[in-house]
């Protein structure tokens, strides 16, 4: 039987070379990737891997040195500036270090308002946009009304990255890239932040693009896992057959990094 799933995004070729000459560093090389509808993917590798250049690509924050970036199945078109704002209305991200994902100078109020005006909501009344913005605060566990008027630095780590989760409540995009997402908060609040971004992909179907060096939460959390080493995709598959059954010695050596405290730690790797 034909699988039926729409693919939301893919790339062929994908290709970033930075600098030229003897400086040349290819960052990402000949990639070639289907994301489907709905799916939640994990981009494992180790830093300098290039996956998280590959996530700017896909972003549109840098260029394609080669190939083609496709969104529901036709070629990207992000030449110009409004062009690239349609084409952020459908993929958004999370990033690692909530410190530096907010404009310092505005407050939160302006950075949810923000999202409503990107997906339309401009005329909207200003109780209904009150509304909108506390139904998205309520969704993370956060009540607007004491964090009006306050800025995001005043918040907790845990707290930002609560914010960029109620951001993607209102843009409601169709993918959604965290770039370790959890990775500068405590393990409790990791757990919340995750469970929230999947059952925010089970509210709005939007197509889940974990970018992590943690193979253990690639594990929990995923449909598919795309292993990366020096720019290329070295292995792939649903979560089960890359983890459990892993045909690459990088992907091997990747699972046996994994600290086990059941048994003694492994250090001859380091």
């Amino acid at each position: 039987m034909p699988d039926e799933r729409k693919i939301c995004l893919s790339g062929r070729g994908l290709t970033k070379v930075f600098g030229g000459g003897s400086q040349k560093c290819l960052a990402v090389d000949h990639v070639d990737f289907d994301f489907y509808e709905g799916e939640v993917i994990s981009l494992v590798g180790e830093s300098g891997s290039g996956k998280t250049t590959l996530a700017k690509m896909l972003l549109g924050l840098i260029n394609v040195t080669e190939g083609e970036v496709y969104f529901q199945g036709k070629p990207r078109d992000i030449h110009t500036q409004k062009k690239k704002k349609a084409y952020w209305k459908n993929i958004q991200a999370i990033f690692q270090d909530p410190y530096s994902s907010f404009n310092i100078f505005n407050k939160i109020d302006t950075v949810l308002l923000d999202c409503i005006h990107m997906r339309g909501g401009r005329k909207l009344p200003n109780e209904e946009k009150v509304d909108l913005m506390t139904e998205a605060c309520g969704f993370v566990n956060l009540k607007f009304e004491e964090l009006t008027n306050k800025y995001p630095f005043e918040l907790s780590g845990g707290q930002m990255q609560r914010l960029m989760i109620a951001r993607i409540f209102l843009l409601k995009p169709k993918i959604l890239l965290a770039d370790e997402p959890t990775s500068m908060i405590d393990a409790c609040s990791r757990a919340t932040i995750l469970d929230m971004m999947l059952q925010l992909r089970d509210e709005i179907g939007m197509t889940l693009i974990f970018i992590t060096h943690d193979i253990g939460l690639a594990y929990y959390i995923s449909d598919n896992v795309y292993i990366m080493e020096h720019g290329k995709l070295v292995e792939s598959g649903c979560a089960d057959e890359v983890i459990l059954n892993p045909k690459k010695d990088y992907t091997r050596r990747l699972i046996n990094d994994v600290p086990k405290i059941y048994e003694p730690w492994d250090l001859s790797t380091v």
